[in-house]
């Protein structure tokens, strides 16, 4: 299944994606795609819902993050290879584990916009892995079982607010828009391997990331592994699980994202999303 939640910023509503890519409305059958419907039951139930019965959505609403009442965005850096070679890092020994705030989660194609006073706000397309059960201490054999989902997902990070200022990444990857998720979120069952998917992105149409989830130094079972054997991962969590060469700032000058720009970021199976720059937010 490829889930939607559609509609107005704070008024989304449920649907699914027929056979033809149209949106079909689950509302009010279902109230909202909560972290219980993402459980095995509630897709369950999902699952045996005919799209072609439901009430087709007319024209090309807004799109919003595909789950709602998320509660973690946990994110991973340096897990590509040739990102790492790019920023002339080491691998990692272990998984380079840190947080965005729930605030920085936005639609898949609502505007990026530059905070106040930023130069070197940067682009990074990852593959999301949406939690569907409570998970602790699981073990690598398992990891998958706990996955709800898969979804694109922009890390859109502010570099010199992550790593010239003292203090965490979590401050140079939090800004409001620095998360675009979705456009939808796809079911487990729809996605065999999760290391056997492309990744691109693009700014204003010229290629500047493009590889594969088979580069990962930590594949998705070991990451949830790792990081449920510090801390719980609840329904609804989202992980990120890194992001490959040709981020801006590895480029030779650096690049980086400026008002007009057009960034387009899709995980293949997963949809592609697009989002406009824009200059400081206002108050």
């Amino acid at each position: 299944m490829k889930i939607v939640r559609y509609g107005p910023q704070g008024l989304e509503k449920p649907g699914l994606l027929d056979g033809n890519g149209a949106i079909r409305s689950l509302w009010p059958m279902v109230s909202d795609i909560t972290p219980e419907i993402l459980s095995p039951e509630g897709l369950h139930a999902l699952a045996a819902v005919n799209p072609e019965k439901l009430p087709l959505v007319p024209g090309t609403p807004r799109l919003g993050v595909p789950v709602s009442g998320m509660r973690q965005v946990v994110a991973v850096g340096l897990n590509y290879r040739a990102h790492a070679e790019e920023a002339n890092m080491e691998i990692p020994r272990h998984p380079m584990v840190f947080s965005k705030a729930i605030t920085s989660l936005s639609g898949p194609n609502d505007d990026i916009v530059l905070p106040r006073d930023s130069m070197n706000t940067d682009w990074e397309v990852e593959l999301g892995v949406v939690i569907g059960r409570p998970a602790y201490q699981i073990g690598e054999a398992d990891a998958l079982d706990y996955v709800a989902g898969y979804c694109t997902v922009n890390d859109v990070s502010e570099r010199v607010w992550q790593i010239e200022r003292s203090g965490q990444f979590i401050i140079g990857k939090s800004a409001p828009g620095f998360a675009p998720v979705g456009p939808w979120l796809v079911t487990r069952d729809e996605i065999t391997d999760p290391q056997a998917l492309s990744l691109t992105l693009s700014v204003n149409d010229e290629i500047r990331q493009q590889s594969h989830t088979s580069d990962m130094i930590f594949p998705v079972a070991k990451l949830l592994s790792y990081i449920t054997g510090c801390f719980r991962l609840l329904p609804g969590d989202i992980v990120l699980t890194g992001t490959p060469q040709g981020v801006g700032m590895g480029m030779k000058p650096p690049r980086y994202l400026r008002p007009g720009d057009r960034v387009a970021t899709e995980v293949k199976g997963l949809g592609r999303q697009l989002q406009i720059v824009r200059g400081e937010l206002a108050e």
